[in-house]
């Protein structure tokens, strides 16, 4: 759990509680873009146009159904090797959240 993360930010300045889209199971380090809907995240790259605005923090298992999860928001350090989904437009869309890419 956790292993991408370097430092973050005290107490739980850098997480929140998250919805993520039903799907196949993801990986923790996996980078997620917010859903076209607004309401839940997807994993970074299911659209064309997609942002990359959390880290997942811990596994999820595959779902029909929408998933609670736990995801890494702002103010990070995260190691590069460890991330799912990484390329060169998440890393300047994590920066825009304070997350350095290590």
């Amino acid at each position: 759990t956790a292993e991408f993360l370097l430092t973050e930010a005290p107490g739980s300045l850098s997480r929140e509680q998250i919805a993520v889209a039903a799907g196949d199971a993801l990986p923790a380090g996996q980078l997620l873009e917010q859903g076209a809907d607004g309401n839940a995240y997807a994993p970074y790259g299911t659209t064309d146009d997609g942002k990359a605005a959390a880290i997942l923090y811990a596994p999820l298992r595959a779902s029909e159904g929408k998933r609670r999860a736990t995801a890494i928001v702002r103010l990070a350090e995260v190691a590069e090797a460890r991330l799912s989904g990484l390329d060169a437009k998440a890393r300047t869309d994590l920066l825009a959240a304070f997350i350095a890419v290590r």
